[in-house]
């Protein structure tokens, strides 16, 4: 089957009380170690391209790695989605270029002016047949080019249930990244954080039914910090949003949990693994191969977290 868009996804989502896994991708490795743990724990999947993605490996070179995917996969629902998408003319572009959802990220202008951005997009991309995530409020942290508010002042800046609903209705938009406490990267928080979900209950009464995405929900999971930290590294600080937070939020309103850092964390730490225990390797697949093994065994554990393990089938 070819690509396809988020709608089913999230209904089935929402009326079943889980969570689709929102992987982005860089590379071939990543793609497939994602790609493999979904076909084999038989779950929806949506891949995630970020601008710093595109800029690395070039739009053309990731498109063609996930249409190899979707080729392989016919029985798996595969969406193909921008992931902070900053201003109309980049969500436009890959609108043209073939995905088929987009998210636009204008949190961090005024509410008039937040509106004013996703219903441009919003109404180009409808018309191309594409979706639409937007986000209100502002998450902490740093992902590539998005740059939150500090780690101090997240509380500060959460989603308001009072501007929720006229934001919906004005933009039009088909899902919303709300900021119940979550940050961007590996070193989100000093200490184990408690999330808003009273702010995510509250704007779930107010847009019943409607699919609410969670971004900055890596859990920095402690066996890669491990392994980081004894082959080298330097990660003694991080610290991430517990799976068991993650799990309960799925439970809920929310239909898309987005994983960036976990990634990188499975794919570096068994790259350092593979250099320290045999200095002497330099053949890019004897650790390329051991890192795409360990995001694929990742993955498979977060799909169980999030509970769209086996519900591939209903999301067709």
């Amino acid at each position: 089957m070819p690509l396809v868009d988020t709608k089913k996804m999230f209904e089935m989502a929402y009326k079943n009380g889980y969570a689709v896994g929102a992987f982005n991708v860089n590379n071939m490795e990543i793609t497939q170690g994602i790609v493999e743990a979904i076909a084999e724990e038989n779950s929806p999947l949506i891949l995630q391209i970020s601008r710093g993605a595109r800029s690395y490996a070039s739009m053309s070179y990731l498109r063609a790695i996930i249409d190899v995917a979707v080729a392989e996969n016919p029985d798996i629902p595969i969406a193909m989605h921008l992931d902070h998408g900053d201003t109309f003319e980049s969500c436009k572009q890959c609108v043209d270029d073939g995905f088929t959802s987009v998210m636009i990220d204008a949190s961090h202008s005024s509410f008039e002016e937040n509106i004013a951005i996703t219903k441009q997009v919003v109404e180009y991309a409808h018309a191309n047949g594409v979706v639409v995530e937007a986000e209100l409020g502002q998450l902490g942290g740093i992902e590539e080019d998005v740059v939150g508010v500090s780690a101090d002042d997240v509380a500060n800046h959460l989603t308001k249930p009072e501007e929720v609903v006229e934001f919906v209705e004005k933009t039009g938009c088909d899902s919303l990244a709300i900021a119940i406490g979550t940050s961007h990267g590996a070193f989100k928080f000093k200490t184990a954080p408690k999330l808003a979900f009273d702010v995510l209950e509250e704007v779930a009464r107010k847009l019943p039914g409607f699919p609410l995405v969670m971004h900055g929900s890596s859990s920095v999971l402690k066996e890669f910090k491990d392994l980081i930290n004894k082959y080298g590294g330097d990660m003694p600080d991080a610290m991430g949003v517990p799976e068991e937070a993650v799990a309960q939020a799925a439970k809920l309103s929310i239909c898309k949990v987005n994983i960036d850092t976990d990634l990188r964390m499975a794919l570096t730490a068994k790259i350092r693994q593979v250099f320290c225990e045999t200095p002497a390797e330099f053949d890019p697949r004897k650790y390329l191969g051991p890192g795409r093994e360990a995001i694929k065994q990742m993955v498979k554990h977060k799909l169980h977290v999030l509970g769209c393990a086996g519900k591939a089938d209903e999301c067709l």
